[in-house]
């Protein structure tokens, strides 16, 4: 594994992971969730190298050590514009191997949003846990307070409220992510109402899919909502593939059955892509 940096385009270092395997069958880039860092992803990152999979993932800027103020980003166009930056990158490496783009949570709401808005060139997709609704309704005087001052206090930041005892049923995983010290749960007006516009955007999108697309939740997941990611698989035609994980949390690389959840993984890329 190898550490990497860049600039972005408004100059704020990027920082990514790479983790490396000489003559890759395929590349995953990777894209975080909310609150966390690409580091948290390590144990995924190996696996799918262990089965000749390289994987290059990267801090969102205001995350990890990435730049940027924690928790804030000015627009959802400043945060796909990273995520094209980093699929470039991985391509500089990579160039002549099949190229999957790869987000959790958060970073499912923005790989979705990459995907039908600017319909990048890439050998599929996966999204798991995506964000196109929330478990729970979001707090309503809580959302038009944020509507109102985000356009005063752009920057201001909040705690998220993100649940962390249902990131997993693994409590090794939960303890591990409340004494990391990269983790936080900042969320900046700006950022908070913009990854909202862009959810239910998301929930409202119909028609086809421009790349294979697999989309994965666990079907006890109480951040994300579940339906939402069924209901999209409905909405969508072409080249869609969608697996509920019964019983499984919000993290599904982090539960007991990861394994069985990277393993189908990989054969889906292995059906897009047509490698061995």
């Amino acid at each position: 594994m190898e550490n990497l940096t860049w600039k972005n385009a408004r100059g704020l270092q990027i920082y990514a992971w790479h983790w490396q395997v000489p003559n890759p069958v395929a590349v995953i880039t990777l894209v975080h969730g909310m609150g966390e860092h690409i580091g948290r992803y390590t144990h995924l990152a190996q696996w799918f190298n262990r089965n000749g999979v390289a994987v290059l993932g990267y801090d969102h800027q205001g995350y990890g050590q990435s730049g940027g103020k924690r928790g804030h980003a000015r627009s959802l166009e400043v945060l796909l514009d990273d995520m094209e930056q980093a699929l470039d990158e991985t391509r500089k490496h990579y160039p002549d191997v099949p190229h999957f783009l790869y987000g959790h949570s958060l970073g499912g709401n923005l790989v979705l949003n990459l995907l039908f808005r600017r319909k990048p060139a890439l050998s599929g997709v996966i999204a798991t846990a995506p964000w196109i609704r929330l478990a729970f309704p979001a707090p309503l005087l809580k959302v038009i307070a944020g509507r109102v001052l985000h356009h005063f206090l752009p920057t201001l930041r909040l705690p998220n409220g993100l649940a962390v005892h249902f990131l997993s049923h693994d409590p090794a995983v939960v303890e591990a992510y409340q004494k990391d010290p990269l983790v936080h749960d900042q969320l900046s007006l700006a950022a908070g109402i913009q990854l909202l516009d862009a959810s239910i955007w998301l929930d409202k999108y119909a028609g086809e899919t421009p790349l294979p697309l697999l989309l994965q939740h666990g079907g006890d997941d109480k951040l994300t909502s579940a339906q939402a990611t069924r209901d999209m698989a409905e909405r969508l035609h072409g080249p869609v593939t969608h697996k509920e994980w019964p019983g499984l949390y919000h993290e599904i690389h982090n539960e007991p059955e990861q394994e069985v959840v990277f393993a189908f993984t990989l054969d889906w890329m292995r059906s897009v892509a047509n490698f061995k």
